[in-house]
């Protein structure tokens, strides 16, 4: 028996006023491909035609990407409603972490923090302190105030043309968070130097999942998964299947063929975040230059990971995670995979032919993966 959604919401931003028009007259059924979701992956949701159930999936735009919850259909009343609450929270986050809309919240900590202390939101608070301890903690390869490189290689691609060894020094010079006076206990927060400002890209798709997953579960919601971007996912209890309840499953992409899954992932009440450049990056001179850059040298990272996969229990950690192990490299991410037991990660590499992979998991289970796409492909488990 194939395999639908019971209700596909692809909605815009709504007005509050909209809501009630919507839920009436704006649903469809589709089907829905496998028993799968991919990251960055992330592929289409597929579900196993065998299987008999039913999933509600609802989607919203936001932080240029496509936000989506899935729910076991008719588990919950409102579920519906509560989603969409929930979408309403990640837009929220958006208005506030934005640099592009100069009211938002953190362009105003950028105009204001280098003349005067400025006292921060809850929010605001939580996520600069969550930031500052993962700068700690990966040694500056995620670092907050990375912005003005992400604009420096931006311009980069767009041109075609390297930045300049100047432009490079002077865009390096306003970057890093020890530049960063910041008072947890009073909210407050100063830039120590002119020119440094903070940006919530590496983290922030991360942080609005948790917290509208937070939302979802305090109206009683336990079984969904939410993803942005088909990058960063969380997924909280079991989905609901012809053979009972199941761990939520998530595509891994082969980073060499971005039309094969490499790896399946069983997922429940953890997040999994994957940062790969194969499919941004630009040429100059015969080399390859990928959109992910290291705050520390502030040109792109080149540790040879063709993609790194973070699972956490935090889906900012997550986030923020696989881009920092995207830069560090096997080593470091290994070692703090080993000091953070809580921390997961799956990095691909390169392997020793042609178009061949090597997967290098820490601190995964191995019940946790199943290798889908098994040509020219190795696994070793570091910490076995």
């Amino acid at each position: 028996m194939r395999f639908f959604t019971k209700l596909e919401f692809q909605m815009p931003r709504p007005k509050k006023s909209s809501r009630r028009k919507f839920l009436q007259g704006k649903a469809k059924s589709a089907p829905v491909g496998g028993d799968t979701v991919t990251t960055d992956s992330l592929a289409d949701w597929v579900t196993d035609p065998h299987e008999e159930a039913y999933l509600i999936r609802i989607g919203r735009r936001a932080m240029a990407c496509q936000f989506q919850v899935f729910l076991n259909a008719g588990q919950y009343a409102e579920d519906s409603e509560i989603a969409i609450a929930a979408l309403d929270e990640i837009d929220a986050l958006e208005a506030m972490l934005t640099v592009y809309r100069r009211d938002s919240e953190v362009a105003q900590v950028n105009q204001q923090a280098t003349a005067e202390v400025v006292t921060l939101s809850d929010p605001l608070t939580e996520l600069v302190e969550l930031s500052l301890e993962l700068f700690e903690l990966t040694g500056g390869a995620f670092d907050m105030t990375a912005g003005p490189l992400a604009e420096l290689w931006g311009q980069a691609r767009r041109s075609g043309a390297m930045p300049t060894n100047e432009a490079l020094r002077a865009a390096l010079a306003n970057v890093g968070s020890q530049y960063i006076r910041f008072d947890q206990k009073k909210r407050q927060l100063r830039f120590l130097r002119p020119g440094v400002a903070i940006n919530f890209g590496g983290i922030g798709k991360g942080f609005a999942i948790e917290a509208a997953s937070n939302l979802l579960r305090l109206k009683g919601i336990e079984n969904f998964l939410f993803h942005g971007g088909r990058s960063s996912v969380l997924a909280c209890g079991k989905r609901a299947s012809g053979r009972g309840e199941e761990p939520w499953r998530v595509g891994l992409v082969h980073p060499l063929r971005p039309t094969e899954r490499l790896a399946e992932i069983l997922l429940a009440d953890r997040s999994l975040s994957t940062s790969g450049s194969q499919s941004q990056s630009f040429h100059y001179q015969g080399r390859r230059y990928g959109h992910i850059l290291d705050p520390r040298t502030g040109s792109p990272a080149d540790t040879g990971v063709l993609s790194a996969t973070v699972l956490h229990p935090s889906a900012a950690w997550a986030d923020a995670l696989s881009t920092a192990f995207f830069v560090m490299g096997p080593q470091e991410a290994m070692k703090c995979c080993k000091k953070y037991p809580e921390t997961s990660a799956i990095l691909v590499l390169p392997g020793r032919g042609t178009a061949s992979v090597e997967i290098q998991t820490y601190g995964l289970d191995s019940e946790d993966m199943r290798l889908v796409y098994d040509q020219k492909v190795t696994v070793k488990r570091q910490d076995a």
